[in-house]
């Protein structure tokens, strides 16, 4: 079984949608429909799969913003997945109109994220781990077998996810990077919701932000 992922960089802030198959069943899954969801379902389409599930990291409206298009297109709907801690950020369109972004949130999440929740996508297995911080309910989503997590706007390359917006928690950002992704094995690809992929070992060592506990 293997786990293949199409990163797509769209939106005003280049933000990092992943979508994600099972390449033995064609299941698929996006992970951050951040923009531009007509894109993400042309790449799905290219390659012959079904996305069948929407899973937000959080729902910051530059990583949700695309979940409309995508939605529209396919019947059944889409599973839409997050964490309840952030259903009020959802419900405000993700914090957009702040920015002068008025966007449509798409279908309404359906399926409520916890923490150490299992996520099957054909025969893969996925893990969730809430990381506050960044925003109340956001978390990151680990596939052991692949080794590689996907990280939202917890931890980037060299960075960290800011903490001065609306719920954002310096401290607790801090001990969510240090418990749930600094406990991972050290070659687990990162793969962040903006700028290029790392790992937990690069990160550990090199990241100005946040040390090892």
């Amino acid at each position: 079984m293997t786990l293949q992922i199409v990163t797509l960089t769209l939106g005003p802030v280049a933000t990092n949608a992943y979508l994600i198959a099972d390449s033995d069943t064609g299941a698929a899954a996006v992970i951050d429909p951040s923009w531009d969801g007509q894109l993400i379902l042309a790449e799905a389409q290219k390659r012959g799969w079904r996305i069948a599930h929407l899973w937000y990291t959080h729902a910051h409206f530059d990583h949700i913003g695309g979940a409309a298009a995508i939605a529209d297109a396919l019947n059944p709907l889409p599973l839409v997945a997050l964490h309840p801690a952030d259903h009020d950020l959802w419900k405000a369109a993700g914090g957009g109109p702040l920015f002068g972004f008025n966007i449509d949130p798409g279908p309404e999440p359906t399926i409520d994220f916890t923490h150490a929740q299992t996520l099957w996508l054909g025969n893969n297995l996925l893990e969730v781990r809430h990381t506050p911080g960044h925003t109340p309910g956001h978390v990151v989503i680990y596939c052991a077998e692949s080794a590689v997590c996907f990280c939202g706007d917890l931890i980037f390359a060299c960075s960290v996810g800011r903490t001065d917006l609306p719920g954002g928690d310096w401290e607790t950002l801090e001990q969510s990077i240090q418990t749930q992704i600094y406990t991972l094995p050290n070659e687990t690809r990162l793969h962040p919701g903006h700028g290029p992929e790392t790992t937990v070992g690069e990160e550990k060592q090199s990241n100005p932000f946040v040390r090892m506990a």
